[in-house]
C-alpha cells in the first residue's frame, strides 16, 4: 500500500480542492467579463453611441495594480528563499499599493461625476459600461485584501523566533493557498489590463 504524507498531497496532488475552487472562479470571471465587455461592443455599434473616453487616472492604476502584483511575486520568492523579513515588507507593500489602488479608483470614479458623466447619461449605456466594469474589478480586488491582511498578520505574530520561522516556512499548505493568491492577484492585473486596452480601442 502506497503512502503519501501530509506535504506530499499539496506538492503532488494537481486537482486539489483550493486549486479546483479557484480554476472555477477564475473561469466564472473571466466568461462574465468577457460577456460584460461583449455587450458594451454591441449596443455601441448598433445603437451608434459615441464612445466613452477612460480617465487618465484609470491608466496610471494599471502600474499600481502591476506593481502590487509584482511585489506579491516576491513575496513568493521571499517565502521559498526563508528571507523573513523580505516576505513581511513585500506582503504589507502589496497591501498599501492595493489600497493606493482602490483610493485612485474612487478619484477615478469622482473625475467622471464632475465630468458630467453619469450612469444615466443622455448619450447611451457606453458610460454605464464603464462604471459597470470597473466596479465589479473594484470588488473583486477588495475581496482579495482580507487575505492579503490575514498573510501579513499570520507571518508576523507566527515568526518571531527561528522555530516558528522554521515552522511557518514548512508549512505546504500556507505555501500553497500563497501560490494561489499570486495567481489570483495576476489575474486581477491581466484583466485590468484587458479592460483599459478595450476602452482605448473602443474611442475610436
Amino acid at each position: 500500500m502506497r503512502h503519501y504524507s501530509y506535504k506530499s498531497d499539496y506538492k503532488n496532488l494537481y486537482f486539489h480542492p483550493y486549486k479546483v475552487f479557484l480554476f472555477l472562479l477564475l473561469a466564472g470571471i473571466t466568461a462574465m467579463f468577457l460577456g460584460l465587455t461583449a455587450a458594451y461592443g454591441y449596443s455601441r455599434w448598433s445603437s451608434e453611441n459615441p464612445p466613452v473616453i477612460i480617465p487618465n487616472i484609470f491608466i496610471f492604476n494599471t502600474l499600481l495594480l502591476a506593481a502590487s502584483s509584482l511585489v506579491l511575486h516576491y513575496a513568493n520568492i521571499c517565502y521559498k528563499r526563508d528571507n523573513t523579513i523580505g516576505y513581511q515588507r513585500a506582503l504589507g507593500i502589496a497591501i498599501v499599493l492595493t489600497l493606493i489602488f482602490l483610493f485612485a479608483q474612487y478619484f477615478g470614479w469622482s473625475q467622471m461625476i464632475r465630468s458630467n458623466l453619469w450612469l444615466t447619461d443622455h448619450r447611451g449605456p457606453s458610460v454605464a459600461y464603464l462604471y459597470l466594469l470597473s466596479g465589479l474589478h473594484f470588488v473583486h480586488v477588495l475581496a482579495g485584501i482580507p487575505f492579503l491582511i490575514l498573510f501579513l498578520r499570520s507571518a508576523i505574530y507566527r515568526m518571531k523566533e527561528p522555530v516558528s520561522v522554521l515552522v511557518y516556512f514548512s508549512d505546504p499548505e500556507k505555501k500553497l493557498k500563497l501560490r494561489l493568491l499570486t495567481v489570483y492577484w495576476h489575474f486581477l492585473d491581466g484583466l485590468w489590463i484587458y479592460l483599459i486596452l478595450f476602452f482605448w480601442i473602443h474611442q475610436f
